[in-house]
C-alpha cells in the first residue's frame, strides 16, 4: 500500500534495529554495478562500519568475481593492465567467451577496426555462433565447460613450439617451470575441449603477434571461472603480451562494475585494500568514525551463500538496492522462496520480481537523474549528471542509504544531506597510497578533464598501461613479479547422462539488458525463445508441438518458443539472461575462489508441453 517516506523509513529502521541488536550479521545486504561510486561507497560503509555485517555483497559477484580474483592472484591488483588505447595498436583481437558485438557495441567498432587492418586479426573463442562470431577470421567452437582445458592446450602447444618469451618469463614472473610440468598434451587437451590439434596450432600461433585477450561471461560464470581467467592470463605471460598493444582484458558486465570493485567495501577495502590486512583495516575505521571490532573479519561468503544463509535464518533481513536476485541469481525459485519469507526491503526505480515480493519498497532515482561518478572497464572515472529534476516522490540512492544510516548511527554520515561530492571526497582520500589511487581525482579536475583514468596519485597524473614502464616491469605481489597458475581442468560441474542429456547454456542478447527489467517492456507473458540447433529438435521430435517444448533441469522446467539456429552446437540448448524464467533452471554451484555461479553449464532434457 502506499505510504510517505517517513513512515516507511521508520518500519524499515525499526526492523534493521531489532535484527541487528543481538547479532551484526542479522541484516544481508546486497548491491550493484550500476549505482555510482558515491552511492557504492555509501552503502558499503554503512553496511560494513555501520551494521558490521559479513552478508554484504553485489550483482557484480555474479559476472565479475572471476576475473577480479583472477587479476588479484596474477598481479596482486584489480583491473585489467590495459586500456582502449591499446585496442588500435593490437595485431590479433582474441575474443574468448564474450560476445561484446551485442554487450559493448561502442568497444567493439574499435577492436574491428582494428581487425580488418591487413596485418591483423580476429579470433573468437565460443561454444555459440554469436554476432561476433560473424565478423571473425576464425571460430573456434569448443565445448561448453571446456575452456581452461583448451587454454592449456594453446599453451602446451607454445610450449611444444619454442614460442614462449623466455626473457619475460624470467626478468618479471615467477612459477613458470611448475605449470609447465602439470601441462597436459596438446591431444588430450583439445580432445576435452572438442576441437581439433589443427585449431590449437592457429590459436597458438596468433600469439606471436601483439595480442589483447578479452574475455566475459563465457569464462567468469563457471566453477572453473577463476582458473579459466588465469590461464589466459598466463597464455599473455608465457609469450610476452603484457605491454602496451597486448594484454588480458575482462570485459565488465554492467555500467559500473569496476566502481564497484574499487569503493564498495565487497570484497576489499576501498582503494582495493586487502580486507584482513590490520592496518588498513584501521585506516578504514578511523575514516569511518567506528571500532575496529565492528568490522566484519572476511568479506562473506558471495551472493549465494548469503541467500544459503537467509534459508537458515541466520540474517533476519535483507536490503537490495538496484539489483533484481529474484531473476538474475541461479536457482531462481529457490531465492524467491528464501526472500518471501524474509523481511524484504527493495531499492529500486523499477517494479522489479524482487520489488514484487518486498516488505518496503524505496523508490530510487535512475542514472539520468542522479549526481556522482562512475568508472568503466578500461579504470576511467567520470562525472554522471542529473538530466532531469528527481521526481517528488523518488530519492537518490544516496540519500535513501545516508538517511537509513543516519537514523541507526548519528556519526555515521554527516547532516542534514550527504552530497555526492562530499562522499567521494571520503572516498578519494582514503585511496591515496593504494594500488588503485585516486586521490588525484577530483570533482574539479573531472569539470575541467572531463575523465581520467586510474592510478592517479598526483592532480596531473593519470594512469597508463598497468605494471609496465620503459625500465621494464613491476607488481605489487610478494615476489614483485606476476605469478603464473597451475590450475587443469577437473570436469563439468553438472554433465550430462542419460536423464538430462542436453547442455542449457546462457547469454545476452543485442538491446536487452541484465535481467530485462528495462528492456523487456511492461509484456513479460511471452515465452523464452531458446536456440536450437535442428538436428536436436529432430532427435527430440516428440518434445515439440506447435513451435514450444519444455526445457528442465533438476530444478524447474520452463516452456520456451524455439527457434532452429545453426550457429548453436548440437545437443546445446542457448537461452538468453533476460527473461525471469531462464535462471530458475540454472544451477547454483560457485567457483571455490571467486564465488561466481556457474551460469553457463548445466544438464537439461526437453519434453513435451502437454507433460509439463
Amino acid at each position: 500500500m502506499p505510504t510517505s517516506w517517513d513512515t516507511a523509513l521508520g518500519v524499515v529502521v525499526e526492523r534493521f534495529r531489532a535484527a541487528l541488536d543481538s547479532n551484526p550479521d542479522g541484516v544481508a545486504v546486497l548491491g550493484s554495478g550500476q549505482q555510482t561510486n558515491e552511492a557504492a561507497y555509501a552503502l558499503g560503509k554503512l553496511a560494513r562500519g555501520g551494521f558490521g555485517t559479513r552478508y554484504y555483497d553485489a550483482n557484480t559477484t555474479l559476472c565479475m568475481a572471476s576475473a577480479v580474483t583472477a587479476y588479484y592472484q596474477a598481479f596482486g591488483s584489480d583491473a585489467p593492465p590495459p586500456t582502449y588505447d591499446d585496442i588500435p595498436e593490437a595485431k590479433t583481437h582474441l575474443i574468448w567467451g564474450a560476445n561484446p558485438a551485442a554487450a559493448h557495441p561502442v568497444m567493439y567498432r574499435w577492436i574491428v577496426d582494428s581487425a580488418a587492418d591487413d596485418d591483423s586479426q580476429m579470433i573468437v573463442v565460443d561454444p555459440v555462433a554469436s554476432e561476433t562470431v560473424d565478423d571473425a577470421d576464425k571460430h573456434v567452437q569448443l565445448e561448453p565447460g571446456t575452456d581452461l582445458a583448451f587454454a592449456r592446450a594453446v599453451l602446451a602447444q607454445l610450449v611444444e613450439d619454442d614460442a614462449i618469451d623466455d626473457s619475460f618469463i624470467e626478468s618479471a614472473t615467477v612459477g613458470f617451470d611448475r605449470l609447465r610440468e602439470e601441462l597436459p598434451t596438446v591431444e588430450s587437451a583439445a580432445a576435452t575441449a572438442g576441437v581439433s590439434v589443427e585449431t590449437i596450432e592457429r590459436v597458438a600461433a596468433a600469439f606471436e603477434d601483439s595480442t589483447l585477450v578479452y574475455w566475459g561471461m563465457g569464462v567468469n560464470q563457471s566453477v572453473q571461472g577463476t582458473a579459466t581467467a588465469r590461464a589466459l592470463i598466463d597464455l599473455c605471460l608465457a609469450t610476452g603480451n603484457l605491454r602496451p598493444g597486448s594484454g588480458p582484458f575482462s570485459l565488465t558486465g554492467q555500467a559500473n562494475s569496476m566502481g564497484t570493485r574499487l569503493c564498495s567495501s565487497k570484497g576489499t577495502w576501498p582503494g582495493h585494500r586487502p580486507f584482513d590486512a590490520p592496518d588498513h583495516r584501521e585506516t578504514v575505521a578511523e575514516t569511518w568514525g567506528v571500532p575496529v571490532g565492528r568490522l566484519p573479519d572476511d568479506p562473506g561468503p558471495g551472493p549465494v551463500g548469503i541467500v544459503d544463509a537467509l534459508a537458515e535464518e541466520t540474517p533476519e533481513a535483507c536490503w537490495t538496492v538496484a539489483t533484481n536476485p529474484v531473476a538474475g541469481m541461479p536457482d531462481a525459485d529457490r531465492v524467491k522462496e528464501t526472500l518471501s519469507e524474509t523481511f524484504l526491503v527493495v531499492q529500486d526505480a523499477f517494479m522489479t520480481e524482487t520489488a514484487e515480493l518486498a516488505d518496503v519498497v524505496l523508490p530510487a532515482a535512475t542514472w539520468g537523474e542522479s549526481e556522482g561518478t562512475v568508472t568503466n572497464m578500461e579504470r576511467t572515472v567520470s562525472r554522471v549528471r542529473a538530466a532531469t529534476e528527481t521526481p517528488s516522490k523518488v530519492r537518490q540512492d544516496i540519500d535513501i542509504i545516508a538517511t537509513i544510516g543516519h537514523r541507526l548511527d548519528d556519526d555515521l554520515f554527516e547532516r542534514p544531506v550527504l552530497e555526492p561530492e562530499s562522499a567521494y571526497e571520503e572516498f578519494r582520500k582514503l585511496t591515496a597510497d593504494t594500488p588503485a589511487d585516486l586521490s588525484g581525482i577530483t570533482y574539479d579536475r573531472l569539470e575541467r578533464e572531463l575523465a581520467v583514468r586510474w592510478p592517479a596519485p598526483g592532480s596531473e597524473s593519470q594512469g597508463g598501461y598497468r605494471y609496465y614502464s620503459g625500465d621494464g616491469w613491476s607488481f605489487p605481489t610478494d615476489p614483485g613479479r606476476a605469478q603464473f597458475s597451475i590450475g587443469m581442468h577437473r570436469g563439468l560441474a553438472e554433465p550430462v547422462d542419460e536423464q538430462y542429456p542436453l547442455t542449457l547454456t546462457t547469454g545476452r542478447e543485442s538491446d536487452a539488458y541484465n535481467t530485462g527489467v528495462r528492456t523487456r517492456g511492461e509484456e513479460t507473458t511471452d515465452l523464452p525463445v531458446a536456440r536450437i540447433h535442428p538436428e536436436t529438435t529432430m532427435s527430440h521430435s516428440e518434445a515439440f508441438e506447435r513451435g514450444e517444448t519444455v526445457v528442465a533441469s533438476r530444478r524447474a522446467s520452463v516452456t520456451v518458443s524455439v527457434q532452429p539456429d545453426e550457429g548453436i552446437p548440437e545437443g546445446v540448448i542457448w537461452l538468453p539472461i533476460h527473461h525471469p524464467a531462464v535462471n530458475t533452471l540454472t544451477l547454483p554451484t560457485v567457483d571455490p575462489e571467486s564465488d561466481e555461479p556457474n551460469f553457463k553449464q548445466c544438464a537439461v532434457r526437453l519434453r513435451a508441453p502437454a507433460d509439463n
